[in-house]
């Protein structure tokens, strides 16, 4: 945990530079494991513990002993999703949705701003949530996130004149048929920045490069592009640089328990390497 004393009510841990502060900034949105009560989800812990990108907040702890401000919400991904737009609904999944939405593909297969299926196969519920309960998901949750995130980010961009933001996931070493690239055994390491529009070629070679050197094998938009919080914050023309990266899950957990490995530590030793060198370089640009 980066703040053990972080109480399982609030939805966001924002914490500050350890030194003094360089315009960097690390979050993770999808480590949360504190359920909500109103959860009521239709499978057993474990296997909803399976849809987080679990210990990714631990594995850049050391982000603010370097000047980087880090970011990680409390709550499950498949409870709502901060890296899903507010409008990606499909209102045919909940009961009395009227409200505007703007379902994407995520959507269709269950897993857009509220998942209701696991992995795209498996149902989450065993009825439609109602429009109140999403709502009240978006309010208490997905809103103080994007709050948290977007203070912190125009903060940073405000004092220095620009922000370097990685974004940080998970991913399972293997797809399944609902995912872009199927079945595939997955690389070490995605990094991605749409295809060139949310971030500096400087910044995206540098983190790959860094990676590369450490003797991991990475891959730059392929399979993924990056998502939400990526596109919606980033400009780089003006100096907003943001970036995704995601971490195959073998390189440091059991993906079935749900629990570290003895190669964390080892991870956890290159990703502080990482975030040293992201500070550094974010400090003297």
């Amino acid at each position: 945990m980066i703040d053990p004393d972080t109480s399982e009510n609030e939805p966001v841990t924002i914490v500050k530079p350890h030194e003094n502060a360089v315009p960097a900034l690390f979050d993770s949105p999808h480590s949360g494991s504190n359920y909500p009560e109103d959860f009521n989800a239709d499978l057993d812990h474990k296997t909803l513990r399976r849809a987080e990108d679990a210990f990714v907040d631990e594995l850049f702890s050391a982000a603010p002993d370097f000047g980087a401000t880090l970011i990680a919400a409390r709550f499950p991904r498949a409870y709502i999703d901060p890296n899903r737009s507010d409008l990606d609904i499909n209102p045919n999944s909940f009961e009395g949705w009227k409200e505007h939405a703007e379902p994407s593909e995520k959507s269709r297969f269950g897993k857009g701003l509220i998942w209701t299926h696991l992995d795209g196969d498996t149902p989450l519920y065993n009825r439609k949530l109602s429009a109140s309960e999403v709502q009240a998901r978006i309010k208490s949750y997905w809103a103080p996130y994007h709050a948290s995130l977007a203070e912190t980010y125009n903060a940073l961009f405000n004092q220095f004149g620009q922000i370097y933001h990685i974004n940080c996931h998970s991913m399972r070493a293997k797809g399944n048929a609902f995912d872009p690239d199927g079945k595939a055994e997955r690389p070490d390491f995605v990094i991605s920045d749409h295809e060139g529009m949310s971030c500096s070629g400087e910044f995206i070679n540098l983190v790959a490069t860094n990676l590369s050197n450490a003797g991991f094998n990475v891959a730059i938009n392929d399979p993924y592009k990056g998502a939400e919080l990526t596109r919606r914050y980033s400009d780089p023309e003006s100096g907003r640089h943001s970036l995704q990266i995601e971490i195959n899950r073998r390189l440091y957990m059991n993906e079935i328990t749900i629990e570290r490995s003895a190669e964390f530590e080892n991870l956890y030793g290159h990703l502080t390497n990482l975030a040293k060198t992201v500070c550094a370089f974010a400090a003297n640009s």
